[in-house]
């Protein structure tokens, strides 16, 4: 890390922390287009995503070479957005993986990433930074910082409300995590109408029994057993459970089916490689021959 002296910043130039947006007075010593705050956030960025990216970052916030022909630049402006593209997936996946292990700290940095490259590539009013946003959302939720949770799902739903465009996937998404606002706010009335609204366009999306609906039934679930509902928390931990578990069997029946193809081309490459085969006792015979003793 190096510091930023400020005599030596362009005029007119603001530079921004990469986590929290204050003035920034360190810089990134590797990639030197990353700036920060203080040691804190920089560490936090490091230790989730930035270790990851850092110098893909450089082509994309350095100035782009001059170009002899129109092509060219064209090719240029194609290769940067693909980059930018990549980035967004990474980032965001990275950001998933750590709010499912419970690492919502880690996961704050990675979500911002992926938002800010979303704005770069599709607009500042596009759907695609819903996903972001709602990422976002969540790790605040993770953390206990509902104000800023529910800063980000205003976003998030503000941005649907303006596009005509929205998946039913996303609606899902988006009413899930007003569900999840609302528990805990402990408005279950409110949770309990955008959960179920989840569930809906979860089943429009993928269909009753897929997966991606059974995480709003469990989170109903959870409010039916806080409120001491139990015959209705027992029926949705039971669907939650039946549709896990068909998944679960149905992937192990594809697995199982996958590995007997494989162990089949197997035994005809050896075949083919070899000339031998096996004999119903385990021994090898040549291709073709009948082993000493039996008859055809």
């Amino acid at each position: 890390m190096n510091v930023i002296y400020p005599l030596a910043v362009p005029k007119g130039r603001r530079l921004c922390c990469e986590v929290c947006d204050a003035p920034a007075e360190r810089v990134c010593g590797a990639c030197t287009v990353t700036y920060y705050c203080g040691v804190v956030h920089q560490r936090a960025d490091w230790g989730s995503i930035h270790e990851k990216i850092c110098q893909l970052l450089i082509p994309l916030r350095t100035s782009m070479p001059f170009y002899n022909s129109e092509e060219e630049r064209q090719h240029g402006l194609q290769q940067l957005q693909q980059r930018q593209k990549h980035l967004i997936e990474l980032c965001y996946t990275v950001a998933q993986k750590y709010i499912f292990e419970g690492k919502h700290e880690d996961a704050v940095p990675a979500a911002l990433h992926s938002l800010r490259f979303r704005m770069n590539v599709h607009g500042l009013s596009s759907v695609e930074l819903v996903p972001a946003y709602l990422l976002l959302a969540e790790a605040s939720l993770g953390l206990g910082r509902v104000v800023q949770a529910e800063e980000y799902l205003s976003q998030a739903q503000w941005t649907v409300l303006k596009s005509t465009e929205c998946s039913y996937a996303i609606h899902s998404l988006l009413h899930r995590n007003l569900g999840l606002l609302y528990m805990a706010k402990e408005n279950y009335e409110e949770a309990r109408y955008h959960l179920a609204n989840d569930i809906y366009f979860a089943s429009c999306a993928f269909g009753t029994e897929h997966i991606r609906a059974s995480g709003g039934y469990f989170h109903l679930a959870n409010i039916f057993n806080g409120l001491k509902k139990l015959d209705l928390a027992d029926t949705l931990y039971t669907k939650v459970s039946e549709i896990w578990n068909k998944y679960l069997n149905d992937h192990y029946q594809v697995l199982s089916q996958a590995r007997i193809q494989q162990i089949d081309l197997l035994g005809k490459r050896f075949e083919t490689d070899t000339g031998l085969v096996y004999s119903d006792d385990g021994t090898l015979d040549k291709a073709g021959e009948l082993p000493e003793g039996r008859v055809p």
